[in-house]
């Protein structure tokens, strides 16, 4: 695979991330054009060689209202990309780790635990195409391809497709089951990196929580991870591995950083606490009818 560019996502309140993935991409030598996939209206001013990026399958797909996380479909128009979310950090040069590659290429190890990145709509889907269906499930924070996958009328008919748009559109909350589907459906080779015959260590940060010598793992070049992810961690609670991340932002930036991390550490708590609030509300309501239909 020849990388012509490196694809990301994010607006304002992703800006820190941002930062530390382009800061960290560069650092590793890479100087490929940064292409930015605008969540929202919310933009900043972006490093150099970096341009935000839209095409005409954007405002369709907004015209659907559907979770804006969907939007990263788009990638699936271009070619000889690598795509991450903005909460990763690139430990070496994607140019080079993946020069070698054809197709598309992940490397998350979702196939341990596929329910956690589809429905059971898309699972149903991969298990009547082949008994090893896991291998074909990744997380689409991170991904890699040489090919364009579909136009983008071919992208939007698919979506809209009756029997694949309760996937690929109307799915709350998260983007995977219609990631996967939609790249499963054009047959490409999906190519997994922590999986034979390269069997590199993990990419996710959750999997080094609680491991104070993460480099340890690393000892052997080739199966040193190329990025980690920040996928789905509360990042209020400290590893050691995130001074990967944090160590690319400036004094001022970490202290903005922290705050952001306990505004959102307080929200998350907070939520938690409504809903258990409402079961305890649910139960109650529960204890009352029952009561009532006993007296009667």
């Amino acid at each position: 695979m020849k990388l012509e560019k490196i694809i990301t996502f994010a607006n304002e309140p992703a800006r820190l991330r941002f930062l530390a993935m382009e800061r960290s991409l560069r650092a590793t030598g890479c100087d490929l054009p940064l292409w930015v996939i605008p969540y929202d209206n919310r933009r900043f001013e972006l490093p150099p060689n970096a341009t935000w990026w839209t095409n005409d399958f954007y405002p369709w797909l907004e015209q659907e209202r559907t979770f804006r996380m969907m939007l990263k479909y788009q990638c699936l128009t271009t070619a000889n990309y690598q795509y991450v979310d903005s909460d990763v950090v690139f430990l070496k040069n994607p140019v080079e780790v993946l020069a070698d590659r054809e197709g598309f290429i992940t490397s998350c190890s979702h196939w341990h635990n596929p329910e956690e990145a589809i429905n059971a709509q898309c699972m149903a889907f991969l298990k009547e195409r082949s008994t090893c269906w896991q291998r074909n499930v990744f997380n689409c924070g991170q991904f890699a391809c040489d090919t364009a996958l579909y136009t983008e009328k071919e992208l939007m008919r698919t979506c809209s497709d009756p029997r694949y748009a309760e996937i690929c559109l109307r799915v709350p909350h998260t983007d995977q089951p219609g990631m996967v589907l939609l790249v499963n459906l054009t047959g490409v080779t999906i190519s997994n990196l922590t999986m034979p015959p390269t069997f590199m260590e993990s990419t996710w940060a959750e999997d080094y929580d609680e491991i104070e010598n993460y480099e340890d793992y690393w000892r052997d070049e080739k199966r040193k991870p190329y990025l980690i992810h920040w996928a789905g961690c509360d990042m209020w609670l400290p590893r050691r591995i995130d001074q990967l991340f944090t160590q690319y932002f400036s004094a001022a930036e970490l202290a903005a950083w922290r705050e952001e991390v306990v505004a959102k550490q307080q929200r998350e708590l907070k939520a938690r606490r409504s809903f258990r609030q409402q079961l305890r509300n649910v139960a109650r309501g529960t204890r009352a009818f029952i009561k009532a239909y006993n007296e009667d």
